[in-house]
Formats: C-alpha cells, sequence, structure tokens
C-alpha cells in the first residue's frame, strides 16, 4: 500500500464508508456523465462590446498587455511591431496551428519564424487560444503539436492570439466549448489556464514576474 492508499483509507475509515457503495458511486457516475455547472458570477454575463472591454480591463489588471488586431492577417506586422517596441530580436516561435500557419508571415522579411516546441532557448513565442474568459481575464490553451505546451511557460515573452468570437463571460461556458470541440474521451491531455504573466511572492512577499514562466504575455484579440 503507498502513502496515497493510506490516507485514502484512513478518510474512508472516518466517514465509515468503504468506496464501493451503489449510491456513492452513481452520484459519482452521474456527475461525470452531466457536466453540471457551477455557480456563474453575473459579472461577464454581457453583450459582446461590454465582454471583449471587460477581458481587455481583467488582462491588463494581471499585468498583460492586450491590443485589438482587426484581421487575421494583419497579426505578423501587428508581431513585428511589439518585438521592435520591447527592443526584442525579431524572432518567434510558433506551433503547427493551421490559423498560425495560414498567416501573411513572409509579409515580415525582417521577422525569422520557427515552427515546432521550445527548447528553451527562444525569446518568444505565439500560440493560438482555444478561448478567453472575460470575468477573470483568463486564456485557455489546449496542448498539441498544434500549440505546445512548452511556448506557454519556456519563453520569456509569450503572445497568445484569441479570436474575438472565443471570448465567452465565464470558464463554464468555454469548458462546455473544450467538451463539444473534443467529444467524450478525447480532451487534449492538458488544458492551461493562464491569467497573466507568471508571477511568484513566496519570497518575503516581493512580487517578481517570471518567476516561473514567462515575464510578459501580450494578447493579440482578433476580429470584432
Amino acid at each position: 500500500m503507498n502513502a496515497r492508499d493510506t490516507m485514502l483509507a484512513s478518510i474512508r475509515r472516518s466517514l465509515g464508508v468503504t468506496g464501493r457503495e451503489a449510491p456513492r458511486r452513481m452520484v459519482v457516475a452521474d456527475r461525470l456523465r452531466e457536466h453540471p455547472r457551477g455557480v456563474v458570477p453575473a459579472r461577464g454575463q454581457l453583450p459582446q462590446p461590454e465582454r471583449l472591454a471587460l477581458f481587455r480591463v481583467m488582462v491588463q489588471a494581471a499585468a498583460g498587455t492586450i491590443e485589438d488586431v482587426p484581421r487575421a492577417g494583419d497579426v505578423p506586422g501587428a508581431v513585428a511591431r511589439f518585438l521592435r517596441a520591447h527592443n526584442l530580436p525579431m524572432a518567434i516561435r510558433r506551433g503547427a496551428d493551421p490559423r498560425l500557419a495560414a498567416l501573411p508571415w513572409d509579409q515580415e522579411r525582417t521577422l525569422e519564424v520557427t515552427t515546432g516546441a521550445s527548447q528553451g532557448r527562444d525569446l518568444a513565442a505565439i500560440s493560438h487560444a482555444f478561448g478567453a474568459i472575460a470575468e477573470s481575464g483568463t486564456l485557455m490553451l489546449t496542448s498539441g503539436p498544434d500549440n505546445p505546451t512548452t511556448l506557454n511557460f519556456l519563453p520569456d515573452t509569450h503572445v497568445v492570439v484569441v479570436a474575438a468570437a472565443d471570448v465567452v463571460g465565464d470558464d463554464e461556458t468555454l469548458w462546455q466549448r473544450l467538451r463539444d470541440r473534443f467529444g467524450a474521451g478525447a480532451l487534449p491531455r492538458a488544458v492551461n489556464l493562464i491569467t497573466g504573466p507568471s508571477r511568484s511572492a513566496d519570497i518575503a512577499q516581493t512580487l517578481v514576474l517570471g518567476a516561473h514562466g514567462p515575464r510578459r504575455l501580450h494578447v493579440m484579440v482578433v476580429g470584432e
């Protein structure tokens, strides 16, 4: 018996159960099957213009930066301007996401774009978010070769593209979209929820950005 089994056995003894009771197992099975919605705050339940405005406010409140990009084809130019504005090398790494692959990167001749997972040597990366949550300024990114998880955490600067239509009011709605998109039993190996750049105040309660991931998070909202 390992430590986990010992701990769970102790909890069962204190509750006077075995874990094999049919009613208890049915409650768990029903919850997994039906995906009941939790409490949804009213703050994000807004018409789209106000919802996008709230998302911008919350991204900035979490120490991220954000800009509106009218068309997907404008993303490469916006990336180049962002890198120049922050005196960063004109190089960025992306995954195999077809939405990113279809962008006119060749129009930015000074920008070097590489593809694949990061090995920790990239200063800037770009990902495409599955969606975003207005009430908290959170981005949802799914793992896979299209958007490798390493791009979320290893580069010092992370640029995330999200469609305006994929910004929802609350996380319950976004989780339901995820289940609808991938289907039962076929969810991505990892789903990363990112709110602002990496930070920690573990040492002397002093906030440090970039402690466990990117120091800089920049969000590009595409479309209206």
